[in-house]
């Protein structure tokens, strides 16, 4: 199977054209639909839907397309093996992650990662809803969770150590809590759900954070906006330490129960779909963002 016409295959599902990605590789309109067309009768199926306005996606063609990123993978890993491989990181990396986190950390360290690999295209997703990785069609992806899918592969970027906090405000006005009971009795602010999160103080005495029993609860889906309603006033929040440490530095929000944190102990992981080659744009993505989050934590893979 040829690998370029692999490449164009690729492309022409990221960039849901068929003559620009056969013009990023060199070829002209025509070649680059024939080459399209030949590979769809080799493998007995319609990889991409056209029309005259528009290119998608077909069933097959998402099924068909990690299959076809891994075979690229394997011939530029082989020939990298033989000092044959190119010399540059090209092509487009698409990454997913929540919002919050990568406004605040990663959009940051994204023009120096640009200056080292010019020739490489960054399609970012970000949102803290959740997604499916391998419908979605991402290269990688970052979660603050602790996975079980067995088709992942993921490595530990950094603990998500997670605390309680408020406002100033909201503490001077309806006090401040001195033990878990007293929860029940204040306005608690719930990330995604109203399920109860189990805490953990340092001397290992359990406790509840829940929201079904305290005198009023707010739902809120997105990391920044639970951030800025806290510090609005609008109540008791569990929050990341990374998302919150320059308002606790600043004084701007104050830990609630500070001998207690989320007991469940999350992470922060990069995630792709599992194979016996990791892409080469893959790779420096990961390593890079390793390199600033601190090594120190590690490599896992999902059973």
């Amino acid at each position: 199977m040829d690998t370029q016409t692999l490449r164009l295959f690729v492309l022409a599902s990221e960039t849901l054209n068929i003559s620009a990605a056969g013009r990023a590789l060199g070829m002209a309109p025509a070649v680059a639909s024939t080459r399209i067309a030949k590979l769809e009768h080799l493998v007995g199926a319609d990889l991409l839907h056209r029309s005259t306005r528009k290119v998608s996606l077909s069933l097959e063609g998402r099924d068909f397309l990690p299959y076809a990123r891994e075979m690229i993978a394997l011939e530029e890993t082989a020939l990298a093996a033989l000092g044959m491989g190119r010399t540059t990181i090209s092509g487009t990396l698409r990454f997913a992650a929540p919002s919050t986190f990568a406004q605040l950390y990663i959009a940051p360290l994204l023009p120096l990662f640009m200056d080292q690999y010019p020739d490489l295209r960054l399609d970012l997703h970000l949102s803290d809803a959740e997604f499916d990785l391998i419908e979605g069609s991402y290269d990688l992806a970052l979660r603050n969770a602790v996975l079980a899918d067995s088709s992942l592969t993921a490595r530990k970027l950094a603990d998500d150590t997670r605390i309680l906090c408020a406002s100033p405000a909201y503490l001077e006005r309806y006090g401040t809590p001195q033990r878990p009971t007293d929860l029940a009795q204040h306005r608690l602010i719930a990330f995604k759900d109203i399920e109860p999160k189990a805490l953990v103080a340092q001397d290992g005495m359990q406790a509840q954070f829940n929201p079904t029993t305290a005198t009023h609860y707010l739902i809120v889906n997105d990391g920044l906006t639970q951030k800025l309603t806290t510090l609005d006033g609008g109540g008791i929040s569990i929050n990341s330490i990374w998302a919150v440490q320059k308002e606790l530095a600043t004084g701007s929000l104050t830990r609630v129960l500070p001998d207690f944190e989320l007991a469940n102990k999350p992470a922060l992981w990069l995630i792709y779909p599992k194979s016996n080659v990791v892409s080469a744009k893959v790779r420096v993505f990961m390593d890079f963002l390793i390199d600033h989050f601190g090594r120190q934590n590690g490599a896992r893979k999902t059973s």
